[in-house]
């Protein structure tokens, strides 16, 4: 059947109905331009990882988002719905994870989930059940009587994730959620995140540690100084040129097979002069693989040979090179 254009149009208004959609978003706090232009987009079903240094604007749109803020301009769509026109409608359907967040120091972790569960006027009884499964979940199960004020710092970022679930959101919003986490605590956000994704739900993240994004994302929006930089796919993220390190033990043998391929590196020895690593830019995996083949086919004894970041820190890198 062929598509119009009419339908065509109907067809992307009903993509953009689905998830979030901030167009031309600007706040500013007196004189400070905290966000100056922001689009941004989260699909259903997909992990979408805000990136951007301290003060580029990443928490001040998480809070326009979960309609905390009012912006000053631009327009924001959660599922359909303005969050300025329909608050309560909108926050039915989100759960929010701030990077900090106080909790009533007094309540266990159980009566803090129930509490909060009627506030979304969830009744006693599925409130209680949902708090249990939600601590089990968040491996606080053995916490669930302990008042808040005696959680170390790891387990109230768990117990505030299990409390951004409570009302089993469509959309996510996590802020640094594996602050304070320890390394298994991390791997297990991970699966959670990835789980909550495949399930339909729209999940954004915002967090510094890039590599733990690279195994959680699906897409990546950039911000800088207020203002979106760039929006970006894993799969795209793994086309571009990315940086590898290779070590060998032959140093002179490694820059000859770098130089007979027309590549530019810089080197690196080691004390005795024996054997060192180059590092260089390659146009994405296949390349790569062709190298690594033609060094190993001339003889040249690589003992390494790696991408030197993750994808979406090697795009972020890439930014940084190109801003003034």
């Amino acid at each position: 059947m062929k598509t119009t254009g009419m339908s065509r149009e109907i067809e992307q208004h009903r993509f953009f109905d689905q998830g979030i959609t901030a167009t031309g978003l600007a706040r500013s706090f007196g004189s400070v331009k905290a966000v100056e232009n922001i689009d941004f987009h989260a699909e259903p079903g997909r992990v979408t990882a805000l990136i951007g240094p301290n003060g580029s604007g990443k928490t001040t749109l998480l809070l326009m988002l979960a309609s905390l803020l009012r912006p000053d301009a631009g327009t924001i769509r959660v599922n359909g719905l303005d969050p300025l026109a329909e608050p309560r409608a909108v926050r039915s359907m989100l759960g929010w994870m701030p990077d900090t967040l106080g909790f009533w120091e007094a309540l266990t972790s159980r009566e803090i989930l129930t509490t909060v569960a009627a506030l979304y006027g969830i009744d006693k009884a599925r409130a209680k059940v949902r708090a249990n499964e939600l601590l089990d979940v968040v491996g606080l199960g053995e916490l669930a009587d302990t008042p808040a004020r005696v959680l170390s710092r790891g387990q109230a970022q768990r117990l505030s994730m299990a409390r951004a679930l409570i009302n089993d959101p469509a959309v996510l919003l996590l802020d640094e959620p594996a602050s304070g986490l320890d390394p298994g605590a991390r791997v297990q956000l991970r699966t959670m995140v990835r789980g909550l994704a495949d399930s339909g739900k729209t999940v954004v993240i915002s967090s510094h540690v890039l590599v733990e994004l690279d195994e959680m994302a699906d897409a990546a929006v950039f911000l800088s100084k207020g203002k979106t930089v760039r929006s970006q796919s894993l799969a795209e993220a793994g086309a571009q040129d990315r940086r590898y390190t290779i070590a060998s033990l032959d140093l002179a043998a490694l820059r000859a097979g770098l130089e007979s391929n027309n590549l530019q590196a810089s080197y690196l020895g080691n004390l005795e002069n024996r054997g060192g690593s180059a590092k260089l830019k390659l146009p994405g995996e296949n390349r790569a693989a062709q190298l690594l083949g033609a060094l190993v086919g001339a003889g040249i004894p690589i003992t390494a040979f790696a991408p030197s970041s993750g994808l979406l820190e090697e795009t972020y890198l890439s930014l940084e090179d190109e801003m003034p």
